[in-house]
Parts: C-alpha cells; structure tokens; sequence
C-alpha cells in the first residue's frame, strides 16, 4: 500500500501543541479517545510487552484537583511570567502566554489524558522506560490531529507526581512520564514551526560534521562541507555576545588562530573587513575576512575571501535560554576556493582524507575557543 505521501506530511508537520485553540466547551468521547490510544498502542514498545497505561480524566471534580497540582507544580508561576514578559513586551511572550492560558484553564479542558508505564527508572541515565513510551505519547497526538482534536505536550505535572498519584490510586511502582490535555481544536489549520534547516543540525559520519547539500550526486566540495560546535553557558546572551565580538577572543584558546585586527572602521556593517593571522606548524598565513551579519546579541558571521563567493564561511550564534544561553560556532568550506578545497580539488584520490583531517583540526580549535568562552563568561556571571 502506498500512502499519500503529501497527506501524511500535512499530519506530520502540522501536528502541534495546541493550547489556547482547544475548544473547552465541546466534548470528546470515549469512543474518540479509546479509538486513538489504541492507535498509540501500535508504536514499538520494548520486548515487544505492552506495559504502557493511559489514565483518561473526565470528572470534573478530579481535573479540577489535578488542575490546582498543576499549578502548584509551576503553573502559576508560568502565569505569572506571561504576565510580566506580555507587559514588558519580551520576546517569547507569545510562547508563555499560551503555557499561561493552559495552566489558567486545564481543569476546563474537556480530557485529561496521563500516560504511564510499569516500572521506575533506575537513574541510571539509560534509555530504560522511556524508549518504550516516548512514540505511543506522540503517536496519540498524530491520532488526534488527524480527526480533529488537539493536544500538547506537558510534564509540569511531574514535580506534584506523589501527589498526582495519591489522587489517581496510581501505585508506587509506576511511572508518569505526560500528561495530555485533549479537545477539539477550533479551526483544523496550523502552520509548520519555525526550525533550523536539516544541514544544520545533521551530522554526517562523525558529531559535528556537517554538510550543506544533502546530495550523493554532488562532489564533496559541491556538498559545501563543514563543522558545528556548540555548548550551553550559563550567562546571558549579553554577556556571551561580549566575548564572541571580539575578534581576537578565538587567539586566547585556539592553537591556530593568532588574532585579527579591523580594516575598516567599528562598529562594524556588513561588508565591514578584518584581516585574520594563522599559523599552524611552520606555515603562517593571513586571510581578510567580511562581515555577513553582525546582529548582536545574537549572530555574528564573516565570509573569507570574498562576500559573495568566500573560500569559507563562519559564524557565532548566540541562542537564549532563560537566563542561561547556547552558544554555536560553525563553519562551511566554500563555495570558493581556498586552502582545504584547492588541495581537494587537486587531489581528488586524497580528498576524503585531506578533508578529514582538516575536519579534526578545524573542530578541535573551535571547541577550544567554546569551551573557553564558556569559562570566562560563566566566571563573570
């Protein structure tokens, strides 16, 4: 059986977390709810043992008490962050005030829907219980979107889960892992999220190695080869940003990079120049690099060479987290050519090897220069 494949794309990319869109005042079934968990129960489950088990909450009385362990877990918290992030017009707000209207009305939604599994985890940091009950959570939120209904994610339960379980009769030794609000949705039309392209979060043969065309029929230069690093701090992007503008921040870390200095005036403007100074072993070379975006606290990325048609391609991205933040240093060989990609190019035998090596050096020094940014920025902090 071939299945329509735009259809079961639709299903997969528009399955999202549906909070302030649950209609609160329709009902759902049993019939509904027994027909998708039975879907769920289709997903693998290790050894083959069907282990999992599913709590479905309709009396008003126990949402309404599942309601207040919800928000005495975090909940109210959650509200009261919206509160102060929509009034100070923070990015995110939007994220927070749909988590807010969640924890304001879960004890009205229609379906609560806990998923459990026999058994506790031994902590051990193996996959254990979970590899068995992740993809039937997710394969219950499929079922739903696909007649209709929505749900969304959540595992602020967790920290009242005695309590939880006192309410429940849940015995000792099972374990909760999600709780499901379920209801129809109002209007069955979502958009795909905003995610990072799949070159940038793939590794390829090795962690961290990246390519920017996912093509066998391309050479290895055509694939536009590359390396991430990346690490969380525990700093604000404000301060990290700090560091990473710096040109000369990499020098104090890496074995191969010595400094820069500007040729242009700063602040810097896309387009803006620096010359870069390397050295590794007896070879010393110097390259002069442009500014692609330089948008702080957050990106700042230079292409070598040349603006349009660099040799290579850099960059410093700053993400936050709360008050913490995630700091990824990338970059990609081509599309022009220079160093690494001449010696391909005239090598073609030697490639794979040459640019492997090239690879192991190249993220050596960038994790060098992450780990040391983290250091001072966390020391600071």
């Amino acid at each position: 059986m071939v299945f329509d494949i735009r259809e079961s794309d639709r299903l997969l990319t528009t399955t999202r977390a549906v909070r302030q869109r649950l209609d609160l005042d329709r009902p759902v079934s049993d019939q509904i709810l027994s027909d998708c968990i039975a879907l769920a129960e289709q997903a693998p489950s290790g050894g083959n043992i069907t282990s999992r088990r599913w709590i479905v909450i309709k009396d008003s009385q126990t949402k309404s008490k599942l309601a207040e362990l919800y928000r005495a877990a975090g909940g109210s918290a959650v509200i009261e962050r919206a509160k102060r992030q929509e009034a100070a017009g923070l990015a995110g707000s939007r994220v927070s005030k749909s988590a807010s209207y969640l924890a304001q009305n879960m004890e009205r939604v229609p379906a609560l829907v806990l998923l459990t599994i026999m058994g506790r985890h031994d902590g051990s940091g193996r996959p254990g219980l979970f590899d068995s009950v992740i993809q039937a959570g997710w394969s219950f939120c499929l079922a739903l979107r696909a007649r209709g209904l929505g749900s969304a994610w959540t595992t602020m339960h967790l920290g009242k889960s005695d309590d939880i379980a006192q309410l429940l009769g849940i015995p000792e030794e099972i374990t909760q892992i999600v709780l499901l609000p379920v209801a129809w949705t109002k209007g069955d039309e979502f958009q795909l999220a905003s995610r990072r392209p799949v070159s940038e979060i793939t590794w390829v043969d090795n962690w961290g190695y990246t390519k920017q065309y996912q093509d066998e029929h391309l050479s290895l230069l055509e694939q536009m080869p590359g390396v991430t690093v990346e690490v969380d701090i525990k700093a604000s992007g404000q301060r990290v940003w700090e560091l990473v503008s710096d040109l000369n921040v990499a020098s104090k870390f890496s074995d191969e990079f010595l400094g820069a200095y500007w040729s242009d005036d700063v602040p810097p403007i896309i387009g803006s120049s620096f010359v870069g100074r390397n050295q590794r072993g007896d070879r010393y070379w110097e390259t002069t690099s442009y500014v692609k975006t330089y948008d702080p606290p957050n990106i700042f990325a230079w292409n070598v060479g040349d603006l349009d048609s660099p040799s290579a391609q850099w960059k410093f991205e700053i993400v936050s987290i709360g008050d913490q933040s995630r700091l990824r240093h990338s970059m990609v060989i081509g599309p022009g050519i220079g160093g690494t990609a001449r010696a391909m190019r005239d090598n073609p035998d030697d490639a794979q090897s040459i640019l492997k090596r090239r690879r192991e050096q190249l993220q050596r020094n960038m994790d060098l220069t992450i780990r040391g940014i983290k250091k001072e920025a966390e020391s600071r902090a």
